[in-house]
């Protein structure tokens, strides 16, 4: 057993769950997948660690990776992807086998706080080439103070953006406002979340943290 899974099998008997299975039925996870991770068959992934985390009352990137105490306040937020890297304002979400990246938390973050990094200029106006963006990873709907904002968004399709909200045609549709690039016309939305804050790139190359 390597030493992340036996970080996650010592939260979950610290939690009082005294068998995998009974912790994957508590919180409705498969059990095949969490008696994988926990046995060290399959390592799991910073999302993972995340929800683990959450369930169990210990530090995500304690369980991840051996950073910092167990318990405590909440530590750095991830760096979940990389955003504007062509005019459509696309979201590249990072995959479980790349090195993760921590930020800071930004004033009033919460353990759900993430964090983008912008490459590339299409952003020009609101961040940066490097620079972070923050939000709260929460998957609601959007909201009717979100109108007219710049928020973070996945589609119906799958696809993470950062667009301007604005009202779309019917009921439950939203246009998407590129900064650069044309207008998605009455998309449907799985979820809305507020941008928390924007940190330039001169001090984002100071504070990021790596996972190695």
């Amino acid at each position: 057993m390597d030493d992340r899974a036996a970080r996650l099998r010592q939260a979950r008997l610290d939690a009082g769950f005294e068998t995998a299975a009974a912790a994957a039925e508590a919180h409705g996870w498969n059990r095949n997948t969490y008696a994988s991770n926990e046995n060290g068959n399959a390592p799991y992934s910073w999302r993972r660690a995340r929800d683990y985390g959450r369930a169990f009352s210990v530090r995500p990137e304690w369980l991840y990776d051996a950073q910092g105490p167990a318990a405590g306040q909440p530590g750095p937020a991830p760096v979940i992807g990389r955003v504007g890297a062509d005019p459509g304002g696309e979201v590249l979400l990072a995959g479980g086998q790349v090195q993760p990246e921590f930020a800071p938390l930004p004033p009033g973050g919460t353990e759900r706080a993430v964090a983008l990094r912008v490459t590339g200029h299409s952003m020009r106006g609101l961040a940066d080439d490097g620079a972070l963006i923050y939000f709260e990873d929460q998957r609601t709907p959007p909201s009717p103070d979100m109108l007219g904002q710049v928020v973070v968004v996945e589609l119906d399709t799958g696809e993470v953006l950062v667009k301007r909200l604005l009202r779309g045609g019917a009921p439950g549709r939203f246009d998407l406002e590129s900064l650069a690039g044309p207008t998605r016309r009455d998309a449907r939305l799985r979820w809305a979340a507020h941008i928390t804050a924007i940190v330039p790139p001169w001090q984002a190359r100071r504070i990021l943290l790596s996972g190695d």
